[in-house]
């Protein structure tokens, strides 16, 4: 990632790059961390063992390559290459199948804290 004279900073990625899939499960990579806002970029192997998780925020989750199956809820979601998925603080999903190589962009909103401005 490269830097831009500013203040504050800026930086410039390439969502596509270093984009060779983990030999198992995923890899997880904080593109910007800012105040209660996370954006990451996952890229997918395939599921070993599906693990279903119940975030305290919300996740804005879109998927930029592959296709992938989830359960939401109660229900299930199949995402392709485009699509995008709102998941609320709290609701459970799980991913069940993905392909290899896929890659999500993935953005969360921490609840505002006391003692951040």
């Amino acid at each position: 990632m490269k830097a831009i004279s500013s203040d504050p900073p800026m930086r410039i990625g390439n969502l596509f790059a270093d984009s060779a899939p983990p030999t198992t499960g995923e890899r997880f990579e904080i593109l910007l961390s800012h105040r209660n806002l996370v954006v990451e970029r996952i890229v997918s192997f395939a599921v070993d063992q599906p693990k279903e998780y119940v975030q305290q925020q919300d996740e804005w989750v879109a998927l930029l390559q592959g296709e992938a199956r989830l359960r939401v809820g109660t229900g299930t979601v199949t995402l392709n290459a485009g699509d995008y998925l709102f998941l609320p603080a709290g609701m459970p999903h799980t991913v069940e199948q993905v392909s290899a190589g896929a890659i999500w962009l993935a953005v969360h909103l921490h609840p505002e804290r006391a003692d951040n401005p």
